[in-house]
């Protein structure tokens, strides 16, 4: 009898290993799926925004000549973020530089009393802002995952899998130096 049990030691040990070994894996592709579905769902966000764009331009337009320049930019990098395939960095990228103009738009609306009584303007400003809000909530979520899928990829023994099946490190969504500036109040009010 305990021959027997000596002999499925080696069993034992070797479907502990191959049970450990799949845990890992899983482990690794598990990560790499949440990255990929939290991304996803920004993208989602992000194209309500960019559909919400033309619109927001549009009106602003017939108010807001001096900054023809900002809502050219603004539609120039939706249509280049929409247009071409971008890896994930570029991506991010851009609609950091998006979100960044918008911001401007936003400071500049304060100039233009009749644009921010107007009923389309409004409501296209209070979708752009919920939406805004939900990447903000799309994006934590996202840095998140990466963080998870980051450390699985760098430590060990995850990080062997991880260099086998040539997963490489996310870049998080961050704020610009120029978001993390303290708002100029002063400016706000003289344009």
């Amino acid at each position: 009898m305990p021959t027997i049990l000596l002999a499925l030691v080696p069993i034992f040990i070797i479907i502990f290993v191959i049970g450990f070994i799949i845990g890992l894996y899983n482990k690794l592709i598990q990560r790499k799926n949440q990255v990929e579905q939290a991304f996803a769902t920004i993208d989602v966000l992000l194209q309500k925004r960019w559909d919400l764009i033309p619109n927001l331009v549009a009106v602003a337009q017939n108010y807001m000549q001096f900054e023809k320049s900002t809502l050219t930019e603004i539609a120039k990098l939706r249509t280049r973020a929409i247009s071409e395939r971008l890896n994930d960095n570029t991506r991010i990228a851009l609609e950091n530089q998006i979100s960044r103009n918008l911001g401007n738009i936003t400071v500049a609306i304060e100039a233009y009393p009749e644009l921010k009584t107007n009923e389309n303007f409004l409501q296209l400003q209070y979708s752009l802002n919920e939406i805004e809000e939900q990447i903000s909530a799309a994006r934590r979520f996202y840095n998140t995952a990466v963080t998870e899928y980051n450390n699985a990829v760098e430590m060990f023994p995850t990080n062997l899998f991880a260099s086998w099946m040539n997963y490489r490190l996310k870049v998080q969504f961050q704020t610009s130096p120029q978001e993390r500036q303290n708002v100029n109040v002063r400016n706000l009010f003289n344009p």
